[in-house]
């Protein structure tokens, strides 16, 4: 099935304007990246900008007293060999200069490029998880992330210099014939009006095409990842991915062709406009040289300065259009940067009590995803007592892993409350009771690090404390795993760098597992994250598990039988309810759900 191309969303000239709005905020995030930086460049490009002006001047000086030498008239020619040597210092100077430039903007570029990353994952962090859920944030930040900022900054930097300069021809061109600026003025509107509309036609393309380009992405990454290698080749997907990604790839360049060749044909109808000003201007020049009143070197000055006039302001028009569509890409940027989190610590938030004495109660708590009416989770109530191993069963997509998200408020509930110790969960600091919490989901991380760090970022402050990671990986059986790596705890994992030494499933699971006792929380939470290993694997993982968090406050998720039945009490999830809950024994007495599900999964063993 074909998908249908995407729709433009055309913007108003209002919004192409306002966008404009965006620049002085980048300037002021420049400044603060490197103010020496920042001042060593606009001081450079200032005195830059003059250099063009006074070669003129000194070109025009040395022809003027060359014309009255060849006419026999009375001159100093020493001077013409000292304005000559003048101009040689005014070409090496501008040289010097524009390196110079070169230099201080590359370190500027570099210092921006990784403030800007840096602020990005910075406040990535402090987002919801809905963020990461939403299709629109990232789009959002994928255009935020395809952009260089620091070509903008390049550009409007070059523009303030080409204005100087153009102020200084154009001081030139009024001292020989001021008529001509009207005429110059007038022939680079059209320019100007043509450029904007196609630039801002570009930015519109690249706005609506934004999640196709991830798709792209993905499916790039995914033709060529050590991840998904095995699948491409036994499946055979190789040729339907290349197929997926050449349609789109072929529908970018379709419509990129067509924009690109409109805008050359009404760009070189447009640019007859300058071109024509300028030949009038050069025929006015001329009129007047051969009338007398302008000397061979008031000639040369007025052509120079007027050409160079009108070459920096189509320069300027054209770097106009481009900040008008870059700065497009800049309102994502700080509306990335503007959006705040939902679930917040208020002002004078509690602490998470040391220890937990009565434990969670959960009253009428109801969950739906923003935008949809379906609810996950549907007047959920109960208690989970300090102390107590907990163990959530359900088919998939019954709601275990949102009610373990509600905990952890990574969500927060739609109706209902959450109760800490007889408070609303919304009571206490975010972040201390996250550090309360240690989770592995199913889905854990694979972090493409060394085997310290994939266990010590269980708790990043502890980082350093080889000792206690140590301990966390004898506690998940990582140990005798990682005892066996050619550098042991500081062996690269994964096969993203160069040295790194892949894991089998249940060896990074166990390396997750040991991330999760490195963080000695309260309450720890196994959300299924060894569904891959076998059934005893699995039972002695948890049978571990259990032994470890004696004494703590533990929550199970997991379809096998053998590994729940271990919780003190086990809560069956249907269609978002809570449809029964007990011991296990109860359980299976009650001839529900339970007992069904058990029945099933044993007749399999059979």
């Amino acid at each position: 099935m074909k998908r249908p191309p995407p729709k433009e969303t055309p913007l108003s000239w209002k919004e192409r304007f306002n966008a404009l709005r965006n620049v002085p905020p980048l300037l002021r995030m420049v400044w603060d990246t490197s103010a020496s930086l920042s001042l060593a460049t606009l001081v450079l490009r200032f005195i830059a900008a003059l250099f063009p002006l006074a070669s003129l001047w000194v070109s025009k000086l040395i022809i003027d007293l060359v014309v009255k030498a060849i006419r026999g008239l009375p001159i100093d020619r020493g001077l013409i060999w000292k304005l000559l040597i003048l101009e040689v210092l005014l070409a090496v100077g501008a040289d010097v200069l524009g390196r110079s430039i070169s230099l201080v903007d590359s370190l500027l570029r570099d210092r921006f490029n990784n403030y800007v990353s840096l602020r990005l994952i910075l406040h990535a962090t402090t987002l919801d998880l809905f963020s990461f859920e939403d299709p629109v944030f990232y789009d959002k930040m994928e255009r935020t992330r395809r952009q260089g900022f620091d070509r903008l900054i390049a550009s409007l930097a070059g523009m303030a210099q080409q204005l100087l300069t153009l102020l200084s021809m154009l001081s030139a061109v009024v001292f020989v014939y001021p008529w001509l600026i009207v005429l110059l003025i007038v022939a680079t509107v059209p320019v100007f009006l043509g450029e904007s509309r196609f630039a801002l036609l570009n930015y519109s393309m690249l706005y609506r095409y934004t999640p196709e380009r991830r798709e792209l992405d993905y499916l790039r990454y995914l033709g060529a990842s050590n991840e998904s290698a095995k699948e491409i080749k036994i499946f055979g997907l190789g040729h339907h991915l290349a197929e997926r990604c050449r349609v789109l790839w072929d529908r970018f360049y379709n419509d990129n062709k067509k924009l690109a060749v409109e805008r050359t044909i009404h760009g070189s109808l447009l640019n007859l406009a300058p071109t024509g000003a300028y030949y009038i201007a050069y025929v006015l020049i001329i009129l007047r040289a051969l009338r007398g009143t302008l000397s061979v070197g008031d000639l040369t000055l007025a052509t120079g300065a007027f050409s160079r006039a009108r070459s920096i302001m189509e320069n300027l028009v054209s770097s106009l259009t481009g900040i008008a569509e870059q700065s497009l890409f800049i309102k994502d940027l700080f509306d990335f940067f503007d959006s705040r989190p939902a679930i917040v610590s208020k002002p004078d938030a509690l602490p998470v009590p040391k220890p937990i004495k009565i434990g969670f109660v959960f009253e009428n708590v109801s969950f739906s995803y923003p935008g949809q009416t379906k609810k996950v989770l549907s007047s959920i109530s109960f208690s989970f007592a300090a102390n107590e191993k907990i163990a959530l069963v359900g088919e998939n997509g019954a709601g275990k892993t949102t009610l373990v998200k509600l905990l952890a408020r990574l969500y927060e509930p739609t109706e209902g409350r959450i109760l800490l110790d007889g408070v609303d969960l919304r009571e206490y600091d975010v972040d201390d009771l996250r550090h309360e919490i240690g989770v592995i989901f199913q889905d854990y991380m694979r972090y493409d690090l060394l085997a310290f760090e994939n266990i010590g970022f269980g708790r990043i402050e502890e980082l350093g404390n080889d000792a206690r990671i140590i301990a966390s990986a004898e506690k998940s059986l990582a140990a005798p795993v990682i005892e066996k790596l050619p550098k042991q705890y500081r062996q690269m994992l994964g096969r993203r760098f160069e040295g790194g030494v892949d894991l089998s499933i249940g060896q990074w699971q166990k390396i997750a597992l040991a991330r999760a006792y490195m963080r000695d929380a309260q309450i720890l939470i196994l959300d299924e994250p060894t569904a891959s290993l076998d059934a005893r694997a699995e039972f002695e993982v948890y049978q571990r598990f259990v032994e470890l968090t004696a004494g703590k406050m533990a929550i199970l998720i997991s379809h096998r039988f053998s590994t729940v039945r271990m919780a003190d009490r086990i809560l069956v999830l249907e269609h978002g309810l809570i449809a029964e809950q007990g011991s296990h024994q109860q359980l299976l007495g009650l001839n529900g759900k339970y007992a069904e599900l058990f029945e099933l999964q044993a007749a399999g063993y059979r």
